[in-house]
């Protein structure tokens, strides 16, 4: 009987998390004294499986996550809020399509067409996206295109430099781990979170386009299936590097968005009048415009 396959990545020199193929997953940090014994400090070179991708992977985020679980912020949800994560929602899928393609010619050029197909994919399947965020703003009765370009928020601006510097490497695997990470995270978002939403928004607007359809009852639950196939089918090394990476886009992302959940209403409505450069009707989370007061974009 052939034995199950075991996988483990070091993440940042200090933990690595091990995945068997059987479903066991485990985060192993070796004492200093037995740095030089470390069983899981020579990389792994086997061939991988889907079971260990997706222990590996998300293992990854739990870990990036991890270091704010202690201060992660949990307000209630209010209007002005959503009109900054929809900001935020913009910037984030904005440059996505662009980004994959550009590091999908890259693989073609260093002879993938595995992951340039992938990539490719994936490009098709994201462009647009950063209308529906549009479009949810508009229905919300706020400027839309004058806030996304006059406002990026602090806590996701961080996000959207690195993919782009990872979509520019001369070897750019990476990008896959970031998407990854964030696929993964908007797959948990479910019908009571979409319904949450609704709750708070004006009567008869339809605001939740681009939640739906980046939670698990959109296209995101099939994204993350297909991506842990393709990262299960890579060489070692590429697998190592994916895993890493996020990791390292979990910890940008949790410090994002933690930096954006920590800010109080009072200073959320006024970084959104900045930007807007007028009063946008504001009032204990709801907005005092109706519906259809300005045109949809």
């Amino acid at each position: 009987m052939a034995r199950p396959i075991t996988e483990w990545v070091d993440v940042d020199g200090d933990v690595s998390i091990i995945a068997r193929e059987t479903g066991e997953v485990w985060f192993y940090r070796p004492d200093a004294k037995d740095k030089g014994a470390d069983p899981f400090g020579t990389p792994m070179t086997g061939r991988g499986s889907a079971a260990t991708a997706v222990s590996l992977l998300d293992g990854a985020i739990h870990l990036g996550f991890r270091r704010i679980e202690t201060t992660l912020a949990t307000p209630s949800p209010t209007i002005a809020g959503y009109v900054m994560a929809l900001i935020g929602a913009y910037h984030t899928s904005v440059d996505t399509a662009k980004n994959l393609r550009r590091a999908g010619r890259r693989f073609q050029e260093l002879g993938r067409p595995d992951v340039t197909a992938y990539l490719e994919e994936r490009a098709r399947e994201e462009t647009g996206h950063d209308r529906l965020a549009l479009k949810d703003l508009g229905a919300l009765g706020v400027p839309a295109e004058r806030l996304v370009a006059n406002l990026v928020p602090e806590g996701i601006a961080p996000m959207c430099r690195h993919f782009d510097e990872l979509c520019a490497e001369d070897y750019p695997i990476g990008c896959v781990g970031y998407s990854y990470c964030l696929e993964r995270i908007a797959a948990l978002k479910q019908a009571a979170d979409i319904e949450s939403v609704k709750a708070i928004c004006p009567e008869g607007v339809d605001a939740t386009r681009f939640l739906r359809s980046h939670s698990g009852l959109g296209s995101e639950a099939a994204h993350v299936e297909e991506t842990i196939a393709f990262v299960a089918a890579l060489p070692a090394d590429d697998r190592i590097k994916v895993v890493r990476e996020t990791y390292q886009s979990a910890v940008i992302m949790a410090k994002g968005y933690n930096r954006e959940l920590m800010r109080t209403e009072a200073e959320v409505i006024a970084i959104l009048e900045r930007a807007a450069g007028e009063p946008l009707g504001f009032d204990t989370g709801r907005p005092l415009m109706q519906a259809g007061s300005r045109p949809a974009v």
